[in-house]
């Protein structure tokens, strides 16, 4: 098997052992952090309904212009700062961050740290 797919398979093992502990509802939603090689996605989810309340990514209209020739880091920056721009135009103050099995860090810990200067709280 491939390198890459083995890596993969690892990181959907992570994500399972993690989604056992992490749940998000109405009152605290889970952030949910989805990485490809070039772009990074970031979801609000309320499990309990089973509902996508709210949804950014690199390549969303409203960011795309302000991510164009920066690193990926820089731009995962940009992306939570915008969620949490969106989730208090929601309402919503507090989330259960899921990193999705990545390591917390490098685009990761950028998109969380960006969120959290936005104003939202883990």
């Amino acid at each position: 098997m491939e390198k890459g797919k083995i890596k993969e398979l690892q990181r959907k093992r992570r994500h399972r052992r993690i989604r056992k502990k992490v749940e998000g509802n109405s009152d605290r939603p889970r952030l949910v952090v989805k990485r490809s090689l070039k772009h990074i996605y970031a979801q609000i989810v309320d499990d309990i309904k089973g509902k996508t309340l709210l949804s950014v990514s690199t390549l969303s209209k409203d960011i795309k212009k302000e991510c164009e020739a920066k690193t990926k880091t820089e731009k995962s920056h940009i992306v939570g700062h915008y969620l949490a721009q969106k989730c208090k135009e929601a309402g919503i103050k507090c989330v259960v961050f899921d990193r999705g099995g990545y390591k917390y860090h490098g685009r990761v810990k950028a998109l969380a740290d960006g969120t959290r200067e936005g104003g939202l709280k883990f």
